[in-house]
């Protein structure tokens, strides 16, 4: 009996050690570190926005999850929309692809109405997970209809134009993002009788029509995008956007491959930050569709994304994570980028570089401050035609917003007035206001900049600021993260027609100056980069600033000034 026992409890332990072991390999941690079999799944964004106050009537709701979900228990009971209590009539179907549930309206939303988004706890991951509780967000419409998207600011060919080779490729490129799902050879046509496939570029702005086959010689040819193409927020062009070429009369001679003109950081450039983004410029427009993560590399062992900007001739390789310190990298443009007519570069375009031996500056972390180009604690005034693009305006805690009318917002910009997206927006203003003044050391910034150039870095005086004539220069040095920021300990002050100029890849958002009493842009002057001020922020007649003006004390003043987000 003995023997038999110590038979039995040595299988027990066996079989015990078997289970703990099949337990641990079905339990592995995901990606965040948690185990997805026992973890509850989270909402982790949601569009329009929590507490957004100008939402377009035409929107539809959407939330991301941060797993995939049973898209069986993602419907109409678990993702629910309501005003006042009544429920809106819609759709719900979820994108596996982006673990996304979408709600369609039935029909568009009531102007200038609160309306409540519900996920609850009967939404649930794979492993039947469920929320940890009911998500729940708001969101107010605008008070009028939404603008339609802007029409296309640049075609190919242009419009009219003559002498076009047989074997172009048709392209748009638009303002602002469009819904890539509406933009097709059904919405993007080219006639008489053209067929073709549509592709875009990865910031959904650019598109291509590229023909199955040559053109016809001696032919004009009418190119139409139909108001089926739609921006992402679901609003449809005003009316059909329609141009024409004509074809050569004889086929074109082989054109010049197209070629890389200038890189950043620059060949052989060494002391690189090492969370640049690495540039190539083209002589000429290229096809979005050939310049990718295959055809534009960065060695060794380098991941990261690739677009192309709005001109179709600036590509950027944005890396994953940062590079590592004194390393040497090699950058490469492949033959398999190709211009707008399919000509490939001639020849592998190669260029290396090196980084610096420790890290480099980093931006003010500006929170949800980022998302205005006005903010103001007192008042917010505008005198004249103002023109706000690319970010919001805010006041808080404040007591008015005036002005605006004459002065205008571009969509998607909105204003919130004492609001709870303004008030967080003051807080976060704060925190990036005590963080650029707390940054131990750095050079002594002079009192006037007058003629001066800074390379990136920290610069600081205790006194007053001011550029009294012509120009001061922020040279990036070929670095476009490359980060300025300027502790200034009184005033800060530009005078008038004088300019700060962006040279060697210098980005206005990477620019800060943090001002510890009051900053005043001069008449027709030209300003970059975000003003951190303690007091007030003033924009002389006709000055011009991409960046941000934030005040957190006091108010924001403007004349017929033209305000870009950088």
């Amino acid at each position: 009996m003995k023997v038999m026992s110590r038979v039995n409890n040595r299988t027990i332990c066996f079989i015990t050690f078997l289970l703990l072991m099949v337990s641990a390999a079905c339990s592995d941690p995901d990606k965040s570190g948690n185990n997805p079999t026992v973890t509850p799944p989270t909402v982790t964004s949601v569009a329009p926005i929590s507490g957004s106050a100008a939402a377009c009537s035409n929107s539809i709701v959407t939330a991301v999850f941060s797993k995939a979900m049973n898209p069986a228990s993602i419907d109409g009971s678990t993702f629910t929309l309501t005003a006042s209590g009544v429920a809106v009539q819609g759709v719900v179907t979820y994108d596996a692809s982006s673990d996304t549930a979408i709600f369609t309206p039935a029909n568009p939303l009531a102007l200038n109405t609160l309306y409540t988004a519900t996920i609850t706890t009967g939404a649930h991951d794979m492993f039947g997970n469920s929320l940890a509780g009911n998500f729940v967000w708001t969101f107010t419409t605008a008070a009028v209809a939404c603008l339609p998207p802007a029409p296309p600011v640049s075609v190919g060919p242009p419009n009219a134009s003559v002498g076009i080779c047989q074997n172009t490729v048709i392209s748009a490129t638009f303002p602002q993002a469009m819904d890539p799902a509406t933009i097709t050879a059904a919405t993007f046509t080219v006639s008489p009788g053209v067929t073709g496939t549509v592709t875009h570029d990865p910031s959904n702005k650019i598109f291509t029509f590229s023909p199955s086959t040559n053109l016809v010689l001696n032919k004009t040819y009418t190119v139409t995008i139909t108001t089926g193409a739609k921006d992402p927020f679901g609003n449809a062009l005003a009316s059909n956007y329609v141009w024409t070429f004509t074809t050569a009369t004889s086929a074109c001679a082989t054109p010049p491959p197209p070629a890389v003109i200038s890189v950043t950081p620059p060949n052989g450039a060494a002391g690189v930050c090492p969370k640049t983004v690495i540039t190539a410029t083209f002589n000429e427009a290229m096809n979005p569709v050939t310049i990718n993560t295959t055809t534009f590399t960065v060695a060794p062992g380098v991941t990261g994304t690739v677009t192309l900007d709005g001109t179709g001739k600036i590509a950027a390789f944005t890396p994953s994570s940062n590079l590592a310190l004194s390393t040497t990298y090699t950058a490469t443009i492949t033959t398999g980028a190709q211009d707008l007519a399919g000509n490939p570069l001639a020849a592998n375009y190669v260029w290396s570089f090196t980084t610096a031996t420790k890290a480099c500056q980093t931006a003010v972390p500006l929170g949800s401050a980022a998302n205005f180009v006005i903010l103001a604690g007192s008042t917010v005034t505008n005198t004249g035609p103002t023109i706000i693009a690319g970010g919001n305006v805010g006041l808080s805690p404040g007591s008015a917003v005036t002005g605006f009318p004459p002065g205008t917002l571009v969509t998607p910009a909105v204003m919130h007035i004492t609001d709870p997206t303004a008030a967080q927006a003051q807080l976060d203003l704060t925190t990036a206001y005590n963080y650029a003044a707390g940054l131990p050391g750095g050079a002594v910034l002079p009192g006037d900049m007058s003629g001066l150039t800074f390379t990136p870095g920290l610069y600081k005086t205790s006194s007053t600021v001011m550029l009294s004539a012509g120009n001061v220069t922020l040279d990036a040095q070929g670095n476009a993260n490359a980060v300025f920021i300027f502790q200034v300990g009184s005033t800060l002050t530009t005078l008038g027609s004088t300019h700060v100029i962006l040279a060697g890849g210098a980005q206005a958002k990477n620019v800060f100056w943090q001002v510890s009493s009051s900053a005043t842009l001069g008449t027709n002057s030209v300003f970059m980069g975000t003003i951190l001020s303690l007091q007030s922020v003033t924009l002389d007649t006709g000055a011009a600033l991409t960046g941000r003006a934030l005040a957190r004390n006091a108010a924001v003043t403007l004349d017929t000034n033209a305000v870009t987000a950088p």
